[in-house]
Order: structure tokens, then C-alpha cells, then sequence
């Protein structure tokens, strides 16, 4: 449910969303719902959405780019969990696809093999139990099923 606050007029949307952007790096999205946040709808939310593209304060390619970076480098999230998030700023799968390239692989192993190393201080992988506990575990930081069970396999 969307709370709205102070209607913008057009001039006004587009001077908010310049500063707002020029903070950080913002989705198409995120931009779309803050302007209908403050009654900002049709034809003016798309001017503005037009302009700030226009201008570069928007980009969605930059902004795939550094959600993916800094979920993954920052968050130490694994692909499914950064792929799940880029989904729902209902990034363009072209974009998506560009952002997901830029996760280094062997960073990606090391991360995985950090927060494999992390739990297996709380779990025994002899049991049932803690192979699922490590299952769950890093199926909700976002990695991969075949990746988990090759680090499994590799401990027994």
C-alpha cells in the first residue's frame, strides 16, 4: 500500500528526483514509485522519468552494475538472492544478464567457501541434520544448489 505524502507538481518532481538520484544510483523503479508517492501519475511521471534518462541520472545498466556489486561484494549475497533482488526493481533481463558478469568467479568461490567455512563451526556434516542446516544456510544467502553440494561432497 502506497503512502502518500506532499503532492510535487511537474518542475518540482524533476528538481526532487535530480537530487535524489545524484546521491546514488536509483532503478527505474524506485523512481516510479517515489514519484507516484507524491501523486505524480501518467504523463508528468513519464516526463520526468523521460528527462531524468535523458540526463543520465538515470541508467539502468549502471544501476544493475552496482546493485549486483555491492550485494554481492558488500552483502556477500550469492547469484539467486542478487538475481531475485534485480527482479523485483523489474530490471530488463539484457541488464540483468550485463550486471551478472561482473562477479568475479573466484571471488565468488572464496565467499562461497567463507560462509561454508563459518557454519561448519556450528554443524556436523556427518549428520542428516547439519547437511540440511548447511543446505539452508547457504540457499538463503543465495547460492547455488550444485555449488553447496559439491563443498558437502568435498568434506565427507
Amino acid at each position: 500500500m502506497i503512502q502518500y505524502k506532499t503532492a510535487w507538481n511537474k518542475d518540482t518532481a524533476l528538481k526532487e528526483m535530480r537530487r535524489w538520484c545524484a546521491v546514488q544510483e536509483r532503478s527505474h523503479e524506485d523512481v516510479r514509485l517515489k514519484l507516484i508517492e507524491h501523486r505524480v501519475f501518467g504523463d508528468d511521471l513519464e516526463d520526468v522519468l523521460s528527462t531524468l534518462i535523458s540526463e543520465d541520472f538515470l541508467n539502468e545498466t549502471r544501476y544493475a552494475i552496482a546493485y549486483v556489486s555491492g550485494k554481492f561484494k558488500i552483502n556477500e549475497w550469492g547469484r539467486n538472492k542478487i538475481l531475485v533482488g534485480l527482479r523485483a526493481k523489474k530490471i530488463s533481463p539484457y541488464n540483468v544478464k550485463k550486471a551478472m558478469k561482473e562477479i568475479d568467479e573466484k571471488d565468488y568461490n572464496k565467499t562461497l567457501i567463507k560462509h561454508f567455512n563459518k557454519k561448519l563451526k556450528e554443524v556436523n556434516l556427518k549428520t542428516k541434520e547439519g547437511k540440511s542446516k548447511m543446505m539452508n544456510y547457504l540457499l538463503q544467502k543465495g547460492f547455488e544448489m550444485d555449488l553447496i553440494l559439491q563443498k558437502i561432497n568435498a568434506k565427507e
